[in-house]
């Protein structure tokens, strides 16, 4: 029995089109499950129109594609070529204990509700409670609810790319194809907890489906790496590395700092109450991280200040920062040089450095102070680039086997900081559209500000940057389709020859991706 099979509808005694689904064939359901499938023709989940309408995929063949017909008929075989290229994910925050653990993920509200800020945020925004949502809790008291909450305000997403994302999700990894919402909560809840039961989607399983070349995770110096090692241990022959995020030890706000630099020491056998101690910590954090397949370091700061102070002067910043006495400036300025003493690191041990600047962390306050951080309360900040930068690329701006790679919430500094910036310095690369900007719109104008004095191979190509690890095959489609789009464009206003455009596309996909993270 295929996907569909002709029903009978027994008011009309006559043949419905045979695209009506034939749910607990195509879905292995449960009784229980199949149960609720049968209530479609009862109303309770009701096609209408049955056939018209709700039996449409949820996403078009030629979404993102150019309206112009020459340009998407381009823009259909560049993205032919790449469509089914490996998956490189080089930063995100999927966690290494899913791998190493291969568990069931537990029910669709804490696979897709729980871990997504970009979900959660948005129900927040329209007065639904992060209690009624259960974030933060370990377990669900009522998943099911979270997940009929979440559905009944789906529409909330329209026209966002988290609903791009979601959708895809749906349709290519568990054959849904009607639309989320209060009517269909339970059908999806059904449909996507008995798919998660099934071998086929434990975690190990859906890396492999999503043709995963690399998978990056972020981590702690604190953390001991043990899921990364158990997933070596195990014979298990896919590529899911750390990234060094030092943020706990190098940002005198982060909760707990002292603690911090004091379980580093522990940790490494140095002495971090001492300059130089702390300095060797981190070297040799970082030497650990690198024995377990990490390539890049990544730094969330406030600004993308940079400093080149003295090690006297360092020396005595620090002490001061870890008395306790140091004041905003201070501390700011203590950010500065840390960024500039990580840039002498990675010349040194040859990680790629990865800055995130121009967050304004836990704006909500009342939100932190009862959740914690990364609850969606985060905000974009103009940053600036030019000023900010010169100690540091004033040390080692020339470097060559030096890359950082710069990413920015600030839009307005791609073409004025950003572009030039990276067109110049041989050490300089442009990340991708990022977080707020991660949106097809995002994308394009990412592509429209840089290429014109920076080009292409100034960039490093596609991160997803994400949480959600069922997000990551939708989020690589979309950067796939609007390259896609954007080098046909070039190609119809002749600008650039097709054989070039299927260049660039497959480079932006992989070969930029690789060679920037020395993957």
């Amino acid at each position: 029995m295929g996907l569909f099979q002709c029903i009978f509808d027994e008011r009309a005694n006559s043949a419905v089109d045979e695209r009506v689904f034939l749910w607990s064939d195509h879905c292995n359901l449960s009784y229980e499950a199949s149960s609720r499938m049968a209530k479609l023709e009862e109303g309770e989940y009701p096609i209408v129109p049955k056939i018209a309408e709700d039996l449409m995929p949820l996403l078009h063949e030629d979404r993102l594609f150019p309206a112009d017909p020459s340009a998407r008929s381009v823009a259909r075989s560049i993205y032919e070529s790449i469509r089914d290229l490996p998956i490189i994910s080089p930063h995100g925050h999927t966690q290494a204990a899913w791998f190493a653990r291969n568990e069931p993920f537990p029910d669709p509200a804490k696979l897709f509700v729980q871990p997504d800020h970009y979900v959660y945020r948005m129900l927040y925004s329209q007065g639904i409670t992060l209690e009624e949502l259960e974030i933060g809790k370990p377990e669900l008291k009522d998943p099911r609810g979270v997940w009929r909450k979440f559905a009944e305000n789906y529409y909330l997403f329209r026209g966002t790319p988290t609903r791009m994302w979601l959708d895809y999700a749906f349709q290519e990894l568990f054959g849904l194809h009607e639309r989320l919402s209060a009517k269909t909560a339970d059908l999806y809840f059904d449909v996507i907890a008995e798919k998660l039961r099934t071998p086929e989607f434990l975690p190990r399983s859906l890396y492999e489906r999503f043709r995963l070349e690399v998978l990056a995770t972020t981590d702690s110096p604190l953390d001991s790496l043990a899921d990364h090692q158990a997933i070596r241990d195990s014979g298990w022959k896919a590529r899911i590395v750390p990234t060094f995020r030092p943020d706990q030890v190098v940002d005198p706000e982060f909760a707990g700092f002292r603690e911090n630099i004091a379980k580093l020491g522990e940790q490494t056998g140095e002495d971090t109450a001492t300059w130089n101690g702390y300095l060797q910590a981190l070297k040799k954090t970082r030497e650990r991280f690198k024995k377990l397949g990490c390539t890049a370091t990544d730094h969330g700061h406030p600004t993308a200040r940079t400093a080149n102070l003295s090690s006297d002067k360092s020396a005595q910043l620090f002490s001061k920062v870890l008395g306790g006495s140091a004041d905003a400036q201070e501390q700011e300025l203590f950010r500065a040089q840390m960024l500039t003493e990580m840039a002498r690191m990675s010349v040194e041990d040859g990680l790629v450095m990865q800055i995130h600047p121009g967050s304004a962390r836990n704006h909500n306050r009342q939100l932190f102070e009862r959740y914690g951080r990364d609850v969606g309360a985060d905000m974009p900040t103009p940053t600036d680039y030019v000023q900010a930068l010169r100690p540091l690329l004033d040390l080692v701006g020339n470097e060559r086997n030096l890359t950082i790679i710069l990413f920015t919430l600030d839009e307005s500094a791609y073409s004025r900081e950003l572009a030039p910036l990276a067109g110049h310095y041989p050490c300089l690369r442009l990340g991708p559209a990022w977080w707020f900007h991660d949106s097809p719109e995002g994308m394009l104008r990412f592509r429209e500000y840089v290429t014109e004095t920076a080009g292409f191979y100034n960039t490093v190509g596609f991160n997803d940057d994400t949480r959600a690890f069922l997000s990551i095959p939708a989020r690589h489609d979309v950067a796939r389709r609007i390259d896609s789009g954007y080098l046909a464009r070039l190609v119809v206003e002749h600008r650039l020859e097709e054989d070039e455009a299927f260049e660039v596309a497959r480079d932006l996909t992989g070969d930029l991706v690789r060679r920037a993270y020395k993957l």
